[in-house]
C-alpha cells in the first residue's frame, strides 16, 4: 500500500437545510434552484449543526486530490458554527485510488476518492460499497522531447506497443505514420507508469485495450497491473511523481491526469493528441472533454458504473470519466454518516461551479441527470 500523506483542513459539515438550499440554488449550474427531494427528505440530510466534534477521513485519487482539498477548503470557510469553530475535521489525502478504494471498502477512511469505478470484485465483496460521481474529468498523455513543437498525434497501437517494448525510440516508422513532417529525433522513449495503485492506470489501460485488444489484452486493465518488461522504464508515484519524473527525463512518455494541466506545462512537457473512436486527434479541452462526456451521460445507471473510455463521438476526447466518491451505505456511527452526506451533496451541488472550482484543475461539471443519480446515492448512506 503507497505511504499516506495527507493535507488537513476542517469544515463544519452540519448546517441548517435552509442554509443548504440557498446555497445551492445559487451556486450549482448543474442543478435547479430546490435540491432534489431524494436529498432532502427522511434520514438524507441533516436539519441542523451537530455539536460535537467529528472527523471525517477522505483519501484516494491524485487526480480528484487538488480539487478536494479546494472543495474542503471552501466548505470550511462557508459553513462554521455561531463560534467560527469547526465541527467537523475533514482530513483529505493523495494515496492514489487503489489505496482508496480499498480503504473505503475497510472503513479505514469514511471517503475514498477514485478515477475508477468499483469493479465486479469490490462490489461482491462490498455490497454496501458505492461510487458516487462527483465530477467529469480526462487524462493527457504527455512527453518530453526536446525540439519537438507541434503536438505529436498518438494512437493506442503505438502507446500499447511503446509500453510492451516494441516501440523504442522516438523516429520509430509507427510514430511516424502518424506524425507525417515531424521532425522525430533518434531517442530512446522511457515509458513511465504509476507504481501505487491508480485510477489514471485503469484508465490508460482501458483506452490501450479499447484501441487495440490484441497489443493490450483486457486482462492488463486494472489500477495496479503487471506491466511488460521494458528496459529504462520508470515508476512513479501519483501524478505529481509523473510530472517530475518526466520533466526530468529526455524522452520519457507519461499518462498524467488533467488536473496538473498547468504543471506539466510549466515542466515543459508536451500534449499528444490522442486517436478517438471516430479516428480523429483530439487534445484534452472543455470542449472535447464534455463533448465525449455528453454523449454518453445519458447512460449513466443509477449506481452511475460508466465507462466512458474511447467512444465514437465525433468530437471527442477518448480519455474522460467520472472522479468518484467511494462510500459505503452503512456507516457505523450516525453522526458521521450525516456528515458525510452533508459534504458529498455540497460538492455536487455548490462544488459544481465551474468559475469557482472545476475551472483551476480542468474539470467539468455533472449534468443535471447525474446530479439526481449522485443525490439519490447520497441519501443511502446511513448507520
Amino acid at each position: 500500500m503507497a505511504k499516506r500523506t495527507r493535507l488537513v483542513f476542517t469544515a463544519a459539515a452540519l448546517v441548517p437545510l435552509s442554509v443548504f438550499a440557498a446555497a445551492c440554488g445559487s451556486s450549482s449550474p448543474s442543478s435547479s434552484s430546490s435540491p432534489p427531494a431524494a436529498a432532502m427528505v427522511g434520514p438524507a440530510l441533516p436539519t441542523s449543526p451537530n455539536t460535537t466534534a467529528e472527523v471525517v477521513t477522505e483519501t484516494g485519487s491524485t487526480l480528484l486530490y487538488p480539487l478536494m482539498g479546494t472543495w474542503s477548503e471552501a466548505y470550511q470557510k462557508q459553513f462554521v458554527n455561531s463560534k467560527k469553530d469547526p465541527l467537523v475535521t475533514i482530513e483529505t489525502g493523495g494515496t492514489g485510488s487503489g489505496t482508496g478504494i480499498t480503504d473505503a471498502a475497510t472503513g479505514t477512511v469514511d471517503i475514498g476518492a477514485s478515477d475508477a469505478f468499483l469493479n465486479s470484485s469490490d462490489t461482491t465483496s462490498y455490497p454496501d460499497l458505492m461510487n458516487i460521481a462527483l465530477a467529469i474529468s480526462a487524462q493527457q498523455i504527455n512527453y518530453n522531447v526536446p525540439g519537438l513543437h507541434a503536438p505529436l498525434k498518438l494512437d493506442g497501437t503505438v502507446l500499447a506497443e511503446i509500453y510492451t517494448g516494441k516501440i523504442t525510440n522516438w523516429d520509430d516508422s509507427a510514430i511516424k505514420a502518424l506524425n507525417p513532417g515531424a521532425s522525430l529525433p533518434n531517442l530512446t522513449i522511457v515509458p513511465l507508469h504509476r507504481s501505487d495503485g491508480s485510477g489514471d492506470t485503469f484508465l490508460f489501460t482501458s483506452y490501450l485495450n479499447a484501441q487495440d485488444p490484441s497489443a493490450w489484452p483486457s486482462s492488463q486493465i486494472g489500477t495496479t497491473v503487471s506491466w511488460p518488461s521494458v528496459s529504462g522504464a520508470l515508476a512513479e508515484s501519483g501524478n505529481g511523481g509523473m510530472v517530475t519524473g518526466c520533466g526530468a527525463t529526455k524522452g520519457c512518455i507519461a499518462y498524467i491526469g488533467i488536473s496538473y494541466l498547468s504543471k506539466t506545462q510549466a515542466a515543459g512537457l508536451g500534449q499528444a493528441e490522442i486517436k478517438n473512436g471516430a479516428g480523429q486527434f483530439l487534445a484534452p479541452s472543455a470542449s472535447t472533454i464534455s463533448a465525449e462526456a455528453n454523449a454518453l451521460t445519458g447512460k449513466t445507471p443509477a449506481n452511475e458504473t460508466l465507462s466512458m473510455i474511447d467512444a465514437n463521438v465525433s468530437g471527442g476526447y477518448p480519455i474522460v470519466n467520472y472522479e468518484y466518491a467511494i462510500v459505503s451505505s452503512k456507516q457505523t456511527n450516525g453522526t458521521v454518516a450525516e456528515d458525510i452526506r452533508a459534504f458529498l451533496y455540497w460538492t455536487v451541488h455548490t462544488g459544481q461551479n465551474a468559475t469557482t472550482y472545476l475551472d483551476a484543475v480542468d474539470f467539468q461539471p455533472l449534468p443535471a441527470s447525474v446530479v439526481t443519480l449522485s443525490d439519490n446515492q447520497i441519501a443511502k448512506i446511513g448507520s
